[in-house]
């Protein structure tokens, strides 16, 4: 570490040059290549997967998005001459746009389903000759403009479906904005110098601008889900700051105990460059275990997410160091540069609040460590609710047009109609086809269904299917309960003596089978993270405590942000008034990638806290002294950090888009609790109640264990005493062995 930051030291313009020729670099290839991106929850050996294996294979026509234009008129019915002229014309000019292959209109002889029965609500289905990714933007906001210009204040006209929700998308990059704006405010409140505050900011932007390009382009060699840019760019901007603040401030605090520019900066990147690297590398290894899961959705985010870390890092410890030999002594804020110059180098000595905090916890072990075990627990009560399974447009923002057509097609037709199931078979001779034949009046007698369709045979005769309407939501428990009871018990009884095989499909099943491959494998992946983070901290700190208290604090930060997640986003409380939609079941992934993203977090924060009270145990072997120093000196760095990430995170509110504003208020929560009520509170009042305990680890395993240095020890700067004034070489070396 040392080499690499006098390599960027001593070369910085050639550095920042890297960097940004990286940047521009990936940039326009990302702009040449276009987007790639996939959001495939088909679960390979699945039953839902079985069934879309068959229809691909047994109907190709299948292949292209199929949206819905709905039309609903409340003075008059959708048969009134006038709204059926209106909108027959408009379906033909829909149909006449590139990019669309078929039309089916409600005005025909077999369109007669697709009226309400009340006669106020019509839809058409557009067929796309493209699956949703793969169809232009511009085409789909062409269907958009021209079924919406026949709409009147008599005649509402909306549109549904995966391509029409392309449109919806937002292009301006608000969240990113407001976040990058309050990061910068509270670093310049931290340090009190503009150049150093917008250095961590800066360093974070071009990692993170290069790795989003990466992303796009990872797009074209596997599946990378639409939202994995904006996850990339939320963690990122999050970890990247972060990183750049620690090493900062060790920089800063170099300057301020005489070491010229150079040395602060080469020695900053020696000593907590290592730490970030550290971090970085267990975000990345937890990011990396999703792998584990051998889902190629998951694979894509894992990776993506993975690449923005290992560039955030690359960027704090080459980049970062370069522009702090650029900036040389502004780093500091103008009054310390006058200290600094009239009374020469001088410690940092925990004063003010830190300090009266560290020694209130202190006082009152047990009652703080209760009341934050209380507050941990009550936020995560509602994660025993959770339900996992997708939203849906039913969950959008009341103004989307997707939402509104959903609502208008669940009012005319019951809520199933946004979700039906598909029964797909494949069939082998005449006893099969006469059990196909038979199934749809199975169906419709049985409990959930509100309506089966007539069978659909392909041209070969080999393959059919039956599309199936529940009397619930997609996102209904009952509906999820509905393909469970099809699957064991109806489809089984309709099929005795044949040797017909169906398999139950659609939007709800696959959303339910996906969920349950990652809720069967999520312990293992759990036990995986956790365990590895139990090692490394192990032979970090040679304690047996301090590994099985970061265990419980990493179990206790995801369920009690869990909690918030279930009550805000399946419970509804502000969802609407956030923008973020009506209730709805959590996404099934987030789970996975919540665990990984937090371990890394809360390992930075655990090396940081303990690191420092570790090291001060090693030197006085007294525990509340070593508990209330390593409290005293880190609790400002790690709730600034924290600050800025919550702030980052909860940015991406603004979005609009529902996955990544759950991302952002489960991480923000999760960094929240983790550092103003775990670290700063429960973790520091149970090493006061246990004291030398902590430290303990059985002799054996100490000489089996190896050693890892974390951090080294800082190294000696002589400079001539000042009188009265302990100097550098006095202070007491930091290290964690």
């Amino acid at each position: 570490m040392a080499a690499i930051a006098r390599w960027c030291v001593t070369h910085r313009l050639v550095a920042v040059l890297i960097w940004l020729l990286a940047l521009g670099g990936t940039a326009a290839a990302a702009g040449f290549a276009g987007p790639a991106y996939s959001n495939d929850y088909e679960a390979p050996g699945t039953e839902s997967g079985r069934a879309a294996d068959l229809l691909k294979s047994g109907f190709t026509d299948l292949g292209g998005d199929t949206d819905t234009i709905v039309w609903h008129t409340a003075d008059s019915t959708v048969r009134a001459t006038d709204v059926e002229q209106k909108m027959t014309r408009t379906l033909h000019a829909v149909e006449r746009l590139p990019g669309v292959g078929a039309v089916e209109s409600p005005y025909t002889d077999t369109g007669g389903a697709q009226i309400s029965t009340d006669g106020h609500t019509a839809y058409a289905t557009v067929t796309f000759d493209k699956r949703a990714d793969d169809v232009p933007v511009a085409q789909v906001q062409a269907v958009v403009d021209t079924a919406k210009a026949a709409g009147s204040p008599h005649l509402r006209v909306e549109l549904g479906g995966q391509a029409v929700g392309l449109t919806e998308a937002h292009a301006a990059h608000l969240s990113e904005v407001v976040g990058v704006v309050v990061a910068a405010v509270v670093l310049f409140l931290a340090f009190g110098s503009l150049a150093a505050s917008m250095l961590p900011i800066a360093t974070a932007l071009v990692s993170v601008g290069t790795a989003y390009a990466g992303i796009m382009l990872l797009g074209h060699v596997m599946t990378v889900a639409d939202f994995a840019p904006m996850l990339g760019m939320l963690i990122g901007l999050g970890v990247g700051i972060d990183y750049a603040l620690f090493i900062v401030t060790r920089h800063r605090r170099g300057l301020r105990r005489g070491m010229t520019v150079p040395e602060a900066a080469q020695h900053a990147v020696a000593t907590t460059g290592r730490a970030v690297v550290f971090a970085g590398a267990t975000v990345c290894i937890a990011l990396l275990g999703m792998l584990i899961l051998r889902l190629s959705f998951l694979n894509g985010v894992a990776i993506a997410a993975s690449l923005t870390v290992v560039l955030t890092v690359a960027a704090s410890v080459t980049l970062l160091p370069a522009l702090l030999s650029l900036i040389g002594l502004r780093a500091l804020s103008r009054r310390e540069r006058a200290r600094l110059a009239e009374h020469g180098p001088r410690p940092d000595l925990p004063t003010g609040f830190a300090a009266r905090w560290a020694a209130f916890v202190e006082r009152h072990p047990k009652l703080l460590g209760a009341l934050a075990a209380v507050v941990m627990l009550v936020l995560a009560l509602p994660t025993f609710s959770l339900h996992l399974g997708s939203s849906d447009q039913g969950n959008n923002a009341e103004s989307a047009t997707t939402r509104q057509a959903y609502d208008l097609l669940a009012d005319g037709f019951g809520p199933g109609v946004n979700g039906p199931l598909t029964v797909a078979a494949h069939l082998d001779g005449a006893d099969d086809r006469l059990a196909m034949d038979a199934l749809p009046a199975t169906l419709r007698a049985v409990d959930g269904v509100a309506w089966a369709h007539p069978v659909t045979y392909n041209a070969a005769g080999d393959t059919a299917y039956v599309t199936v309407v529940p009397d619930s939501s997609p996102q209904s428990r009952a509906t999820s309960e509905l393909v469970e009871r099809l699957r064991t018990d109806v489809l089984p009884k309709a099929a005795d003596n044949t040797s017909l095989e169906t398999h139950v499909g659609g939007v709800t099943a696959s959303y339910d089978d996906f969920a349950q491959i990652i809720i069967g494998k999520l312990p293992l992946f759990i036990g995986v993270v956790i365990g590895l983070g139990c090692l490394l901290l192990l032979m970090a700190f040679r304690s047996v405590g301090i590994p099985l208290k970061a265990a419980a604090m990493n179990v206790a930060a995801v369920a009690s942000s869990f909690g918030v997640v279930v009550a805000i986003f399946q419970w509804g409380w502000g969802s609407e008034l956030l923008g973020l939609g009506s209730a709805g079941p959590i996404e099934p992934f987030l789970p996975v990638i919540m665990v990984s993203v937090l371990f890394g977090l809360s390992m930075d924060y655990q090396v940081f806290l303990v690191g420092r009270m570790y090291e001060e145990w090693l030197e006085t072997r007294d525990n509340r002294r070593a508990v209330r120093v390593g409290l005293a000196e880190t609790s400002r760095v790690i709730n600034s950090a924290a600050v800025i990430m919550i702030s980052v995170f909860l940015a991406f509110v603004l979005s609009g888009d529902r996955v990544i504003a759950m991302f952002g208020i489960a991480l923000a929560a999760a960094v929240a609790l983790d550092a103003f009520v775990l670290r700063t509170l429960l973790v520091p009042a149970l090493m006061h109640l246990l004291g030398g305990a902590n430290w303990w680890l059985p002799g054996w395993l100490d000489r089996r264990l190896p050693r890892l240095s974390i951090e080294p020890p800082d190294r000696p700067v002589t400079r001539a005493p000042v009188p009265g004034v302990r100097t550098y070489e006095e202070e007491p070396a930091r290290r964690v062995h």
